[in-house]
């Protein structure tokens, strides 16, 4: 295996993002061509975040959060609270708006946020395809538990299991809780692996290489064909990512993806014309592109 660090930055008040993909030594994992993890972090009363209106091409987005609550917005119309374990699929294809903010009551009482943001490249075929929205409650996320281990299945198929969100390519991305004495083999079922420890220490056991502790904020990728059990002496919850390379080099430029270096110009334009839509509700305020700010 091999260890990925992601370079941290606070934001203010605390609040720590870790960008782990991309970055010069990778830029991917399968599809997954941008990780976040924020926080934990403790927002008082009356305190929260405000992710203006934005724009993206290209990919699609995850949001999963393991404490507080977001609101989502789009131009398509959608506004949906995301809770923990709740997931939230969002394809930009052509181009979409959405915007995040704390929702008043949650704002109001203060929370914990703690989640992950990941951005899923689209295969060539559907980088232009229709945007659209899907949510699928916690509850409706299929689970296993074996040997210790509680499995949920966000999206795509592992484990035999298979998420309810419409996916572009193989993928696949679970949230896993070990129990004391919890093992889980990772079988080479996908053609890219890695998992991110969240909480606790885990062990791991190869075929390829010896014993290995990975630590929370460390994600691990896995050698090709390589198969790892990972065993938790205390409680541990860990994140499984991958799948299927994308057909191609792809392009990253500020909140864009495209395989087309020219697509991204496009889109730059597009934006600063308010092409791409406005949010209904949240239509006063957006976030320049970067080059245009003062």
């Amino acid at each position: 295996m091999i260890p990925i660090h992601g370079k941290s930055h606070d934001l203010g008040g605390g609040f720590t993002v870790t960008r782990i993909l991309p970055q010069a030594g990778r830029r991917s994992v399968g599809p997954f061509v941008f990780f976040d993890y924020f926080g934990p972090v403790d927002f008082p009363p009356g305190r929260g975040i405000d992710v203006r209106p934005h724009p993206h091409i290209g990919l699609a987005t995850i949001t999963y959060l393991f404490d507080g609550a977001q609101i989502h917005r789009d131009s398509l119309g959608s506004v949906q609270e995301i809770r923990p374990g709740d997931v939230n699929w969002m394809t930009a294809g052509r181009g979409i708006v959405h915007s995040e903010r704390t929702g008043a009551e949650t704002r109001a009482n203060g929370h914990r946020l703690h989640g992950i943001q990941s951005w899923i490249g689209l295969p060539m075929a559907d980088e232009e395809t229709l945007p659209s929205f899907q949510h699928a409650a916690a509850a409706d996320l299929p689970e296993r538990e074996e040997n210790g281990v509680t499995l949920k299945l966000i999206a795509g198929s592992a484990f035999g299991l298979t998420a309810p969100v419409r996916t572009f390519s193989p993928i696949f991305y679970a949230d896993v809780r070990f129990a004391p004495g919890g093992r889980l083999t990772i079988a080479p079922e996908h053609e890219e692996r890695a998992f991110l420890v969240i909480e606790g220490e885990v062990q791991s056991g190869g075929d390829l290489h010896g014993a290995e502790t990975a630590k929370p904020g460390t994600m691990m990728l896995l050698y090709p064909d390589e198969e790892v059990t990972l065993f938790a002496h205390g409680p541990v919850r860990v994140m499984l990512l991958g799948g299927a390379k994308l057909d191609g080099e792809r392009h990253i430029w500020w909140n864009f993806v495209s395989s087309d270096r020219a697509r991204i110009e496009r889109a730059k334009q597009e934006w600063r014309d308010m092409a791409i839509g406005t949010i209904p509700g949240d239509d006063q305020e957006f976030i320049p592109l970067p080059e245009d700010r003062a």
